[in-house]
């Protein structure tokens, strides 16, 4: 049976900073900004890649984005959309750890959680800066401590199953991977927020490709694309609209 991927929303940011998104670009923009959870399907056991947010008065009160998801954007509302017990999910790859990207882990009981090994010691002690996005603080605790005893720490490229490989992409963060998904129809990488919309990744005649107005090694990010390039695939942003306006790719 062929993998296919479902990206499931999992909510909005609205009036997120554009150049937040695309590096020195859009200064005066604000644009809404969706979380999404791909969910890999077909193989013996459903994989998750990222698992959306926490709670949106959680977001509001230690993020202060404007965070909205409604009923229908519930994370197990979603998960049962496409036909996913939480509890049948065996692996959990993580893009990175900033808080948007690893809420709700405690839905998967019986989940191994993929994370490249430079990325766990970062988000332990990250530069002041960048210690709210890891929510590295002394009043509340990053979502992926509850599942410290489950974590696989990855140290490079990993075949996760049969047709999912992590791609080691770091720049946005030390240990940011990528997910590559090997389908019937093609080549799929889940590029996390290496290429947050699909107009990171096309450019604007100056650059080939935007990174993310957030990293902390832009050296580290310009090779992080150059890798992506040699991939043979179609990279599939981490918060773009148009891919869950496609919703399954396969």
């Amino acid at each position: 049976m062929s993998l296919r991927i479902v990206a499931l929303p999992a909510g909005t940011i609205r009036n997120f900073p554009q150049a937040a998104v695309t590096y020195h670009r859009g200064w005066t923009q604000t644009h809404d900004v969706p979380q999404i959870m791909f969910a890999i399907l077909g193989g013996a056991h459903p994989i998750m890649v990222d698992t959306g947010t926490p709670p949106p008065e959680f977001v509001r009160e230690h993020h202060g984005y404007d965070f909205v998801r409604s009923e229908a954007e519930d994370p197990l509302t979603q998960l049962g959309n496409a036909g996913v017990d939480p509890a049948d999910v065996r692996d959990v790859a993580y893009t990175h750890l900033h808080w948007d990207h690893c809420g709700n882990p405690e839905l998967f009981g019986n989940a191994t959680f993929h994370i490249q090994a430079e990325e766990i010691l970062y988000a332990i002690d990250p530069a002041e800066v960048h210690r709210p996005a890891f929510e590295c603080s002394a009043t509340i605790r990053p979502p992926w401590a509850s599942v410290l005893g489950r974590i696989h720490t990855l140290r490079g490229e990993y075949r996760i199953a049969p047709g999912v490989t992590a791609i080691p992409l770091p720049g946005h963060t030390p240990g940011s991977q990528g997910v590559l998904v090997e389908t019937d129809g093609g080549r799929y990488l889940l590029a996390g927020d290496c290429v947050d919309t699909y107009r990171n990744w096309t450019g604007d005649g100056v650059v080939s490709h935007i990174p993310s107005g957030s990293f902390t090694n832009m050296l580290d990010y310009m090779d992080s694309f150059r890798r992506m390039e040699s991939l043979d695939c179609e990279v599939v942003p981490s918060h773009d609209p148009a891919v869950l306006e496609r919703g399954v790719l396969e």
